[in-house]
């Protein structure tokens, strides 16, 4: 139908504010089990939550998602009621309300795969209807006493034409307003959404109805939507609140429903229909001044654009070197290409910051989790959440959440000692598990997962890897993090599947290019740190010569660059198996192995020996890397290996420095760890 561009815009709007709806409303339901589990109350929370999903209601109403709306409206008339009654929840209505919440968010997802959306299943609206809600049906409503139009009531639900009625009976007015929208409305900021959160402020929203009209000057797009809303305000304060000057305002109440008014129904009031003071009003769709919502695809466009930008000017840098070459004077264009070169940093900066969000969307998750795991493996578990204000790149925060995921079922599973062990060894009932990050660099970030349980036995580990038990932390790692290695006996539904610790390295080392350590003490408890890249797309990066092959390395990854004196380095040649030479080199009074690059790769180094070293740290170990020549640092574009059958040990990706030739991204610690396991093999077969 004519307008369908601006239902298919209000849908995608519409997958976001319900997503930031939904997180707020488990954050909401998390803190008011917290209160009631320390004998509190939480009847702020109780009001936060009731007024998402009944945003949550209204919105799914209005794209005509009706499984969704008739699981909120249970939730929501459920918590109406708590709320006015001080806000204690029974706790196995919180169990209820957060299955409800799940179960919205399978059917918002789908919607966002634009697959069927399911009806709610008959258990799920058996739990929330044991809660003391009676569903409305037809033949409990009482007969509409409305002025709508026939075909306009006909799509108003019975629990909606319920509250137009206890709206009434409280001493609202029940009217209707029409909005159409137009480029010129646009332009003054007035939209369908902008009308509604509007409108929310001096009014109860009961529904909004898209429809067809004839194409006019006043409906130039053939769509129009009718919102249908109570109120306690006069016409003037709601024109005024909405901004839309002229608005014509429509009394839908007939002599019928006023004379309903005479005998307010039970729970009904004036004070219901009070928007809340503007301290409470804390959900996602009452704070966005400001903001505009930006889907991600268009930011990995503008990324694309600049990542073509930056490799024409490495481009344009090779053609102005070679004039310089022929002698000819290139001064103004050198210039020209030191401010391009200034412009396209300021520009990479301004959309990377675009794509950070902070590291507390990602956390804000765990708490949810932690508390399925609690109930799954009967544990007594503290979370302490220290996010601060760090932030991290959209696509980095989306492949690392699963890592932490992985670790978190760890420390709940494995690590964290039943109640009565925990008693028995001396330690408190409740276990900690606590998840803190910072600002490594500039360019990374750190993240530690630490708990305070029975801390990781080395030579069980190693029994079960069929190795010998590693003394230090990096060959400990190594062995946790061998495919199908698990602790456990048996398999559960949280673990034991021998896959967690290797899908962690797997992302975190491999795929972002991270660091991953462990620490840990028997009867203590266990650490995991991971440091990651904020950005993993365009990066600052070194480049180098190893027997005349150029590769880079990113700038995150390098612990330093390191003078190397060839009189003070103790050589061990290689072994006739292939393996590469390991010098050792002596930094701050540090002895430190140096692999030579150019032979781990087979490629003929220069006849001196190397005089530069990149040290990187593996497990927190310094381990250098000689190089035949450092050629510089620059911004380079990555483009990721995804191929499994071309992916190859310590290489994640490749970049264009300009000449149109490939050039190898080398993943220095993957490569450390890669080579470290070939001579480990390499001895077991000895």
């Amino acid at each position: 139908m004519t307008g369908a561009g601006e239902l298919k815009e209000f849908l995608a709007a519409y997958l976001v504010e319900a997503e930031e709806h939904l997180s707020f409303a488990n954050t909401q339901l998390l803190a008011v089990e917290s209160a009631q589990r320390a004998g509190e109350t939480n009847p702020r929370a109780v009001r936060q939550t009731f007024r998402a999903l009944h945003t949550i209601k209204g919105l799914s109403a209005m794209v005509g998602v009706e499984p969704v709306v008739a699981i909120a409206h249970r939730m929501e008339s459920f918590l109406r009621d708590f709320d006015r009654s001080g806000g204690m929840l029974p706790m196995k209505a919180i169990d209820a309300l957060l299955k409800g919440v799940r179960a919205i968010e399978q059917r918002v997802a789908a919607m966002g795969r634009k697959e069927a959306v399911l009806p709610p299943s008959d258990e799920l609206l058996a739990d929330l209807d044991s809660l003391g809600l009676a569903p409305a049906s037809a033949s409990d409503t009482p007969p509409p006493a409305l002025t709508l139009d026939a075909e306009l009531l006909a799509k108003l639900a019975p629990f909606e034409v319920d509250q137009l009625f206890r709206g009434i009976a409280a001493g609202a007015r029940a009217l209707r307003g029409d909005f159409c929208p137009s480029p010129a409305r646009a332009a003054q900021g007035l939209s369908i959404n902008s009308v509604r959160e509007r409108l929310a402020k001096v009014a109860e929203l009961v529904r909004v109805l898209p429809r067809a009209v004839p194409v006019s000057a006043d409906a130039p797009g053939g769509l129009s939507f009718v919102l249908i809303f109570l109120t306690t305000t006069s016409d003037e304060q709601v024109t005024q609140a909405v901004g839309i000057e002229g608005w014509e305002l429509e009394s839908i109440q007939s002599e019928a429903s006023a004379l309903r008014a005479i005998a307010p129904l039970d729970g009904g009031s004036i004070e219901s229909l009070v928007p809340l003071a503007d301290d409470d009003a804390l959900s996602p769709g009452e704070t966005r001044r400001g903001l505009v919502r930006v889907d991600v695809s268009r930011l990995d466009d503008a990324m694309e654009g600049l990542s073509a930008l930056i490799v024409t000017r490495f481009r344009l840098a090779r053609a102005v070197a070679a004039l310089k070459e022929q002698g000819v004077n290139i001064r103004e264009i050198s210039e020209v290409l030191a401010d391009n070169g200034r412009q396209l940093r300021d520009l990479r900066a301004a959309i990377v910051r675009l794509r950070m969000v902070p590291v507390s969307e990602i956390l804000d998750r765990v708490p949810l989790l932690v508390r399925g795991l609690r109930l799954a493996t009967n544990r007594v578990v503290r979370l302490e959440l220290d996010g601060g204000n760090a932030e991290l790149d959209k696509s980095v925060s989306e492949r690392l959440f699963p890592a932490i995921v992985h670790l978190v079922r760890n420390a709940v599973d494995h690590a964290i000692e039943t109640p009565d062990e925990r008693v028995r060894r001396g330690k408190p009932q409740e276990g900690l598990l606590r998840i803190s990050c910072s600002a490594h660099s500039s360019t990374r970030l750190e993240l530690t997962i630490s708990d305070d349980g029975r801390g990781i036995d080395r030579a069980a580990v190693a029994r079960k890897a069929g190795r010998t038990s590693s003394g230090d932390a990096a060959g400990l790692l190594d062995m946790l993090c061998l495919p199908g290695l698990s602790t456990r006996d048996v398999v559960t539904t949280t673990s034991g599947r021998g896959m967690g610790m290797e899908i962690v390295k797997r992302t975190v080392v491999d795929e972002l290019g991270g660091e991953l350590e462990v620490a840990t003490e028997l009867g203590k408890g266990t650490t995991f740190t991971l440091r990651v890249p904020l950005t993993i797309s365009i990066v600052d990066a070194f480049s180098f010569e190893c027997g005349k092959q150029r590769f880079v390395v990113p700038v995150a990854m390098v612990d330093e660059i390191v003078e190397v004196d060839p009189s003070r380095v103790v050589h061990v040649p290689a072994n006739d198996d292939g393996s590469p030479s390991v010098d050792i080199i002596s930094r701050r009074g540090m002895a430190i192995p140096m692999i030579t690059l150019s032979e781990v790769f087979h490629l003929k180094h220069a006849a001196e020996r190397a005089g530069k070293a990149i040290v990187v740290r593996r497990a927190g170990a310094p381990v250098a890397f000689a190089v035949d020549r450092m050629l510089g640092q620059q911004e380079v574009v990555i483009r990721p290996v995804d191929d499994v059958l071309i992916r190859a040990p310590g290489i994640s990706g490749a970049t264009d420095l300009g000449d149109g030739q490939p050039t190898l991204v080398l993943d220095l610690v993957a490569l450390s760890v890669s080579l470290s396991a070939a001579s480990a093999a390499l001895e077991i077969r000895r």
